[in-house]
C-alpha cells in the first residue's frame, strides 16, 4: 500500500481531524518544553496571568503595577486555568502558560481537516489539517504563551463550520445545529482572545462569497438568534465588568492606544511594505511549500467549485486587509492559513502539470536551503558552542526534507512528497525549537 492509499484509509471519519491535531501536538511540543521564556509579549502575558491567580482579580489583567488593557481577558483566563491545573503559580514554569497555545494549534489543525472533509476526499482533507499543523508558523506559535495560537484555533474552527454551512446550501453534506454551535463557539472564543479579528475574517468571507454567488440566503442557516444571544451572554458580563473596573479606560487603551496606531503607522517599528506576508508565506508554510504552486493553480482552475470558492473568500479579502495595515508581524495572517491548506489539498484531486511540479520542487529546495542556514548562522553569531552541533543536525534535516519533497513532486507523487518531506521537516522543527534555540544563551 503506497502512502497516498494509507492516508486515504486513516483520514476517514473522526480519525482525519484527530491525526491532524496529533501532528500539531508533535510539531509544537518540543518548543513548548524547551524554549526559555521569550521577551516582551510572552513574558508579559504569562506574568499578567500569574498575577490574576495571585490576586484573584480575573477582570482586569495587570503587568506588575500597570493595567494590561491591550487584549480581552480570554487568553489570561486560559493560561491561569492551565497553570492552576498543571503547575503552581509560584513556580513560574513557562511551559504551563503555553498549554492553551498548543491546544489552539491542535484545534486549528483538527478543524481544518474537519472543514475540508465537506468537499474533499478523506485523504486530502486530513492532509489539509496536517499541512497546517506541521507548518513552521503554527508550530512556533504553539510554543509561545500569547494569544495567537488560541486565535488560530478559534478562527479556523469558526471558518470550518461556516464553510460547512455554506457548502450544505450548495448541495454538500448537511450542516445542522452542530456546525452552527461550533461557528458561534469559534467566534466567541476569538472575540474573548483578540477582539474583532475573528468576526472580521468571518464577515469578509461571508460577504465576499455571497457577492460572488449573488445570493446570501445561506446566511440564514447560521442560527443568528441564539448565536448572538450566546455571544452577548458570554462576552457582555466581562465587557461590563471591565468597563466599570477601569472606569472606561480599557476601551480607550485597547482601541485608541493599541488597535488604532496599528492601522495608521508601523507601531513599535513593525512597519513593512505591501506584499510582506505573501513573500514570507512559502517559508512559514514549510513543509507544505511544495504544494503551494499547485494550490494556487487549483484555486484558479477550480474557483467555480463551492469548497474552493469559499476558501478563496476566506483567504483573499482578509489577506488584503492584513497587507494594507501598516503594522505587520509575521503571525498576523495565521488565521488565514487554514484556507491556504484547503487550496493546497484541493490540488491533490487531479494530476499536477510538469511545469508546476518543477517549479514546486525548486521552491521547496530553495526554502529548505534558507531554513537550513538559520540555525548555523544564529549559533555562530552568538558563539553557541554545542548548539552548533544541533544546528548542523537541523540544517541536514531541513535539506533532507526539501530533497524528499522535491523528489516526490518530480515523480508526480505529490501526496508522497508532502508526507515524506513533512516527516523530516517535523524532526527539523523539533531540533530547531527544542535544541538549537535554547542553546542560544547569549540571545536569551
Amino acid at each position: 500500500m503506497d502512502l497516498g492509499a494509507l492516508v486515504e484509509r486513516f483520514g476517514r471519519g473522526w480519525r482525519g481531524p484527530a491525526l491532524a491535531a496529533l501532528i500539531a501536538l508533535v510539531a509544537g511540543l518540543p518548543g513548548l518544553i524547551a524554549l526559555p521564556p521569550l521577551d516582551r509579549d510572552e513574558s508579559r502575558f504569562a506574568q499578567a496571568s500569574a498575577q490574576m491567580l495571585e490576586s484573584g482579580d480575573f477582570v482586569s489583567p495587570r503587568f506588575q503595577d500597570t493595567p494590561r488593557f491591550k487584549k480581552p481577558a480570554g487568553v489570561y483566563w486560559l493560561q491561569a486555568a492551565a497553570v492552576a491545573g498543571l503547575s503552581h503559580v509560584e513556580d513560574r514554569r513557562i511551559w504551563a502558560y503555553r498549554v492553551p497555545s498548543i491546544l489552539g494549534a491542535m484545534l486549528a489543525a483538527g478543524a481544518c481537516a474537519w472543514g475540508a472533509a465537506a468537499f474533499l476526499a478523506p485523504g486530502p482533507a486530513m492532509l489539509a489539517g496536517a499541512m497546517l499543523g506541521a507548518s513552521l508558523l503554527l508550530s512556533a506559535e504553539a510554543a509561545i504563551a500569547a494569544a495567537d495560537g488560541v486565535l488560530a484555533g478559534a478562527v479556523t474552527l469558526a471558518m470550518a463550520a461556516l464553510g460547512r454551512i455554506y457548502l450544505a446550501a450548495r448541495g454538500g453534506p448537511a450542516a445542522g445545529r452542530r456546525s452552527q454551535a461550533l461557528f458561534w463557539a469559534g467566534i466567541i472564543l476569538a472575540v474573548m482572545v483578540k477582539g474583532p479579528v475573528g468576526p472580521m475574517v468571518a464577515a469578509l468571507a461571508a460577504i465576499a462569497v455571497s457577492v460572488w454567488d449573488r445570493r446570501a440566503r445561506w446566511l440564514a442557516g447560521l442560527g443568528w438568534g441564539w448565536g448572538l444571544l450566546a455571544l452577548l451572554a458570554i462576552v457582555g458580563p466581562w465587557a461590563l465588568a471591565i468597563t466599570v473596573a477601569s472606569d472606561g479606560a480599557f476601551w480607550g487603551a485597547s482601541l485608541g492606544g493599541d488597535l488604532a496606531p496599528k492601522l495608521v503607522s508601523g507601531q513599535e517599528g513593525h512597519g513593512e511594505p505591501f506584499g510582506f506576508y505573501a513573500a514570507l508565506a512559502p517559508v512559514l508554510l514549510f513543509p507544505a511549500t511544495v504544494l503551494l504552486p499547485g494550490g494556487m493553480l487549483a484555486a484558479w482552475k477550480k474557483r467555480a467549485e463551492p469548497g474552493v470558492r469559499f476558501a478563496l473568500c476566506w483567504l483573499v479579502p482578509a489577506w488584503i486587509v492584513f497587507e494594507v495595515v501598516p503594522t505587520k508581524l509575521v503571525h498576523y495572517p495565521l488565521p488565514l492559513y487554514g484556507a491556504l491548506a484547503w487550496l493546497m489539498a484541493a490540488a491533490l484531486a487531479e494530476p499536477i502539470g510538469r511545469g508546476v511540479r518543477w517549479g514546486a520542487a525548486a521552491l521547496a529546495l530553495l526554502v529548505a536551503l534558507a531554513l537550513a542556514t538559520v540555525g548555523p548562522l544564529a549559533a555562530a553569531k552568538v558563539n553557541a558552542g554545542q548548539g552548533m552541533v544541533w544546528a548542523g543536525i537541523a540544517a541536514a534535516l531541513y535539506l533532507a526534507a526539501g530533497v524528499a519533497a522535491a523528489g516526490g513532486m518530480l515523480r508526480a507523487r505529490p501526496a508522497d512528497a508532502l508526507i515524506a518531506g513533512g516527516a523530516l521537516a517535523l524532526l527539523a522543527h523539533a531540533v530547531l525549537l527544542g535544541f538549537v534555540a535554547p542553546s542560544l544563551r547569549p540571545l536569551w
